[in-house]
Parts: C-alpha cells; sequence; structure tokens
C-alpha cells in the first residue's frame, strides 16, 4: 500500500511551531545567560566592596593592638547584613562576624584576602568574605520558568495563528481544487481562474490551464479527425453496399458481375489504403524513430521519385526540376514516400505549363532541407499550420478525390517527425512551398 498523503497545513503548523519555540528558546537563553552574567558581577562587584570596607575597618581599630575594639567595630558592621559571614583565623581557630555559614556552596560565593594582625607588626590575618546569593538564586530559577513558560506558550500562540494564517493562505487552493473538479468532457472550453492567484500559485495555474488548452485542441482535432475518417469511409462503404444490393436484386449477367466486383475491389483497396496510412499514423505517434542508412547522395533518391511521377506530370501539364543535393541518414523507403507525396500534391494543384522546383540544401553534416515549390492558386496563411493536419481541408466545400484521402501531408510530417525534424509551409503569391527539414548527426558523430 502506497504512503497515506499527508497534510500540508498540519505540516506548515507544526514546522512553524517547531522554528518558533527553537527561535523563542535561543532568545530565552540568551536573556537567562545576560541575567547571570550581570547577577554574577554584581555580586563582585559588592563583596569587593565590603572587603575595602572590612579593610578599612581592621586597619583603623587594630592598630594599637585593640583586637576587642576591632571585633565589636565588625560585629556591628556586619549586624544588619544577613547576606554576609566574614570568617577570621585568629590564634589557628575561626571568628565568625554574622550570619552562622550553611555550607552550601550552590547558594553561597566567598572571596579570600589578609588583613593586618593587630598588635602585630607584619603579621596578617586570614579572612574569608561569603555571601548568601540564595535571592539571586531563587531569582535565576524563576527566570528560567519564567522564560520556558513565555517559549512554550509564545510557540502555541504562533502555532494558532500560523494554523489560521496557512489555511487562509492555502484557501485558493482548494478553490482551484473545486473548479478542476467542475470540469468535464462537456465543458473543455473551461480554464481555471487565473485572476487574484498568489504569485507563487500562478505559474501552476498557468500551466494547468495550458495544458487544458492543448487537451482541447487535441479534443478538438480528435472529433474532427474522427468525423472525417467516418466520412472517408462512409462513401466507399456506401457504393460497396449499394453496388451488392443491385447485384442481388437484377442478377446481373457474368460481365455485368464482374464490372460490381472490379469497382468494389477499388473502393476495398482505397479502405485498405486509409487504414494502412491510419496505422502508419498511428506508430508516428507514438514516438517511432527510424535509424536508416548514410545517403551521400538525396538528389539521386529524388530523381528516382520524380521518375515515378512523370506520366502524372505529363498528365498534368507541368515539369520536374531539382535542384541541390545532401547528404544525411534516412531511412530510405520512407524518405521516398515523403517526397512522393509532396510531390504529388504540388502536381495536384499546380497551374499548367508550370515548373516544380525541388530544391535540396544543408547547412550543416547530417541536415537535410527538403521544399517542394509550385504556382498554383495561394493558401490563406490561416491554413499555412494545418495543412499537415490529417484529412484537413482548405476548402471544406471540396469532396477529396477518389486516390487522395487527406493524409498524404499528415504522413510527410509523420515521417519527418520519425527522422527527428520538422515541416514547414509558405504561400506568397502564387508560389506556395511545403517541406520539410530534419537533422540527424553524420557518419562521424554516429560512430563516437
Amino acid at each position: 500500500m502506497g504512503k497515506q498523503p499527508r497534510s500540508l497545513r498540519r505540516w506548515l503548523s507544526q514546522r512553524l511551531a517547531i522554528q518558533t519555540f527553537i527561535a523563542l528558546s535561543l532568545v530565552c537563553i540568551a536573556v537567562y545567560y545576560a541575567t547571570n552574567l550581570n547577577l554574577a558581577r554584581r555580586q563582585d562587584a559588592l563583596m569587593q566592596q565590603k572587603v575595602e570596607v572590612v579593610r578599612h575597618v581592621v586597619e583603623e581599630n587594630g592598630a594599637d593592638g585593640d583586637s576587642a575594639r576591632m571585633q565589636h567595630k565588625l560585629e556591628d558592621f556586619f549586624y544588619g547584613r544577613p547576606e554576609f559571614t566574614l570568617v577570621l583565623e585568629v590564634n589557628g581557630k575561626p571568628v565568625v562576624f554574622g550570619n552562622p555559614l550553611d555550607n552550601d556552596a550552590d547558594r553561597e560565593r566567598s572571596i579570600s584576602f589578609l588583613l593586618p594582625h593587630p598588635g602585630t607588626p607584619g603579621g596578617s590575618l586570614t579572612a574569608r568574605l561569603v555571601l548568601d546569593i540564595s535571592e539571586d538564586v531563587r531569582l535565576r530559577r524563576g527566570l528560567a520558568w519564567t522564560l520556558f513558560a513565555c517559549a512554550l506558550l509564545g510557540s502555541l500562540v504562533v502555532a494558532t495563528m500560523g494554523t489560521i494564517t496557512v489555511r487562509m493562505a492555502l484557501t485558493p487552493l482548494d478553490s482551484l481544487a473545486q473548479q478542476a473538479a467542475k470540469l468535464s468532457p462537456d465543458r473543455i472550453g473551461e480554464r481555471l481562474n487565473e485572476a487574484g492567484q498568489a504569485i507563487e500559485i500562478l505559474p501552476l495555474v498557468r500551466q494547468f490551464n495550458a495544458v487544458l488548452q492543448r487537451l482541447e485542441r487535441a479534443y478538438v482535432q480528435m472529433e474532427g479527425f474522427n468525423a472525417d475518417v467516418a466520412h472517408e469511409m462512409r462513401t466507399p462503404l456506401t457504393t460497396l453496399i449499394g453496388e451488392t444490393e443491385l447485384a442481388l436484386r437484377t442478377r446481373p449477367d457474368r460481365d455485368a458481375l464482374l464490372d460490381i466486383l472490379g469497382s468494389n475491389l477499388e473502393e476495398l483497396e482505397r479502405l485498405s489504403s486509409i487504414v494502412k496510412d491510419m496505422l502508419f499514423l498511428s506508430q508516428a505517434d507514438r514516438g517511432a524513430r527510424v535509424r536508416g542508412a548514410w545517403e551521400r547522395s538525396i538528389a539521386a533518391i529524388v530523381h528516382e521519385v520524380s521518375q515515378y511521377h512523370e506520366a502524372e506530370a505529363l498528365e498534368a501539364g507541368v515539369s520536374i526540376v531539382v535542384q541541390g543535393d545532401a547528404a544525411s541518414q534516412i531511412d530510405r523507403p520512407l524518405f521516398q514516400r515523403a517526397v512522393s507525396n509532396l510531390l504529388s500534391n504540388a502536381i495536384r494543384y499546380a497551374t499548367p505549363k508550370s515548373v516544380i522546383t525541388i530544391s535540396l540544401s544543408n547547412e550543416k553534416v547530417g541536415e537535410v532541407v527538403l521544399a517542394v515549390c509550385n504556382e498554383g492558386a495561394p493558401i490563406a496563411p490561416e491554413h499555412l499550420p494545418r495543412l499537415f493536419y490529417r484529412f484537413y481541408r482548405t476548402d471544406s466545400s471540396r469532396e477529396f478525390e477518389a486516390n487522395h484521402h487527406g493524409l498524404g501531408l499528415a504522413i510527410v510530417a509523420a515521417i519527418a517527425r520519425m527522422h527527428g525534424g520538422t515541416t514547414f509551409a509558405q504561400s506568397a503569391g502564387r508560389h506556395t512551398t511545403i517541406g520539410f527539414r530534419i537533422d540527424v548527426p553524420g557518419p562521424e558523430a554516429s560512430e563516437m
């Protein structure tokens, strides 16, 4: 089983909440450590100040050796200052001034220093000043919990607001989904609404509409193609059915029956030709490619095709001229078929006593540009891009001839695609040029 689709709203909301919590936590940690550093500096400054006061009291009152008066002054100084405790080492015994020590290292800070010994010139006393930092510890603990609560609460608030914001931001996607759900084959001309869309969503909407446009074009083309196929097959099928019914009713003699069978065979061959061409176009539409062989003279192949159409050209009163030459890697039978279709089309619509020119050129190795130019009725510009459509008529009122069912130029385009090429059509004045361009690697490139 495949993975369950995840919720983009939930994913964005969770990501936003996590990122917010991390960011707020970093800010809170920075605030906590900055506060802790300031408290430590204040404690150091306060202790250093008291050390100077103690040193001054000892020097002033112990200069004459009166240790009792010095101790009395120290007791007076530390009275009312419960956060401080002074410990003096006198004759190897500790003398404590202020509150007794709790011996809790986490709640105390101390500093040791030397004091002059009363009555002993050059002597010294070891002193240790202890500061009770319980209040600061409680302050830091309270600050830590407050900052943590703020970070957590802030993350929850941002997550809630983020969820609402994400839901509002994704509302256009819901609207687009509803619009897409309404699309159907009978409403294929509709498009997604591009007005008011966000910049980030607009490219997706435009690409989706472009896909719909291509589908509509293909759908319309397919409908027209189906109608044309039905029309092309209806005529020979109607002829076959009518002649067969006539033969069954009239009981013709042998010669008449042979004529009917001959006519039916022509119609069947026409149907067979249409089916073969359709199968070929279907194969080309599936992306079939040809390899072929390297031909050093494309002009020789074109001359062979033109000789095949000499009788047709003579009957139409036109002449054929081949100009230029080229070399490329082609599938010879398919290439001949493409040239034959172009030449047959040019002969059919050429003005009598005119010249049909088949020009060959290649600007680089492996490229072949083949153009067939004839003189005749001009083609309107709007028809030129559609000449290579299947069963396309420049004049919708004109029926196709029995031997030409409107797939010739479509087959030319298919053969060009199978060689990795493209087709082109131009009409200027009374001269119409139709051809194709193929570009395949030269023999040196293909051997690498």
